[in-house]
This record gives structure tokens, sequence and C-alpha cells, in this order.
């Protein structure tokens, strides 16, 4: 029961700091988070420690943790990473993809663009992650999906950091495309533009 809580409470804590509902530096107490989710502190605790290992959050002493506040340079290796592993995965999707697959994929990225034409941000945000870890599932790589796995949280922080919901979105229907048609050499080019986008956004997001 208390591992099952403490699941729960990890994927809304994860949810709202990916999403931007808990910003960088906000105090995550156990005692504060135990009564505002209905749970006891030892589930709110295991939590916590859980985040800690995602690099999500930094731990404090006296039962209290920091939403992290990434750096530039924590955000420059996220994207070095994120470089070696998306033209793997979509190169892979392509090749490996079903009938049925591709269209998951393309039904994510039309989602993620009428979330964005509605101006819904967090579940374009959201949207855009799935996207994302659905090519990874269509890649049919067990160690590109550990990697991934990793990652995960911090990857899904980095999908979030944006606000240009349309034009991100807008790429995700492009790299639909080319994995649904196959279209091995058309990638490079859509998967450099997808990542030179982010990274740009992602900065300007940052500065003044």
């Amino acid at each position: 029961m208390t591992r099952s809580q403490a699941g729960r409470v990890a994927d809304r804590l994860r949810d709202d700091i990916v999403t931007g509902v808990r910003s960088p530096g906000d105090r995550l107490v156990e005692r504060d988070l135990a009564d505002e989710l209905g749970v006891s502190r030892v589930p709110v605790r295991e939590a916590l420690h859980a985040l800690a290992t995602e690099g999500l959050v930094v731990p404090r002493p006296r039962s209290w943790a920091v939403v992290r506040e990434f750096t530039e340079r924590d955000l420059a290796d996220l994207v070095e990473v994120r470089e070696a592993l998306e033209l793997m995965t979509f190169r892979l999707a392509a090749v490996r993809r079903t009938p049925a697959e591709a269209a998951d994929l393309g039904d994510l990225a039309a989602a993620g663009l009428a979330a964005a034409r509605d101006r819904d941000a967090t579940t374009a945000r959201r949207l855009s992650a799935s996207f994302h870890e659905r090519a990874v599932e269509i890649a049919d790589n067990q160690l590109l999906a550990e990697v991934e796995q990793q990652l995960r949280s911090r990857l899904r922080w980095l999908y979030a950091q944006h606000d240009d919901l349309l034009t991100v979105a807008t790429e995700h229907v492009g790299l639909a495309e080319a994995v649904t048609a196959g279209d091995v050499g058309a990638l490079p080019y859509l998967v450099s533009s997808h990542l030179a986008t982010g990274h740009r956004l992602a900065l300007a997001r940052r500065r003044p």
C-alpha cells in the first residue's frame, strides 16, 4: 500500500515539476505535501527520494527538498545526450514501425497540434513527451529504451522548456509523417531542425 501511494505521489509531483506547476527552487516539505495530498509522510518521503534519483529535486536536511534549478550547463548536457539518441530513435522507428504504430505516432502528433492551436500548454507539453516516448517504443531497441527510461524525467522537463507550442507540435507532425512513410533520408534534417528549435526556445525562455 505504501509503495503504491509513493508511486502516485511521485507521479503527481513529477508532473507538477515538468509542467511548471511547481517551479525551480520551490520547497517540497514532507509534512505540507502529506497534508496537501492526503497521505502519510512515508510515501511522500519515498516519492521525494525517487525524484531526487531522477534528478528533478535536490534533498535538504530535516524532511524537505527543493525543485531542482537546472543551469545552462545542465541544459547543454541534456541537449547533447538528446542529440545522440534522437536520430537513432526516429531512424529505427521509420524502419521498424507497423501501420498501427505509425498511426499511434501520427495521432499523438495531431493531438499535440490541436492542443497547441487551443493554447492548452499543459496538454501540449504532456503530448510532446508522449510523442517522443512512443517513438522510442516503436524503435524497438531494448538498450535504447533502458537509457531513455533512466533519463525520462529530465527529458520530460526538457521537452517542456518552451512557449512556442505551435512550432514544436508542427515539427512533430513532420517527424510522424516521415516515420509513417519510412523516409529515413528526410530524418537527419527533420531531427536536426527539431533539436535546434528546442534548444533555441529553451535558451530564450531562460533569458530576459
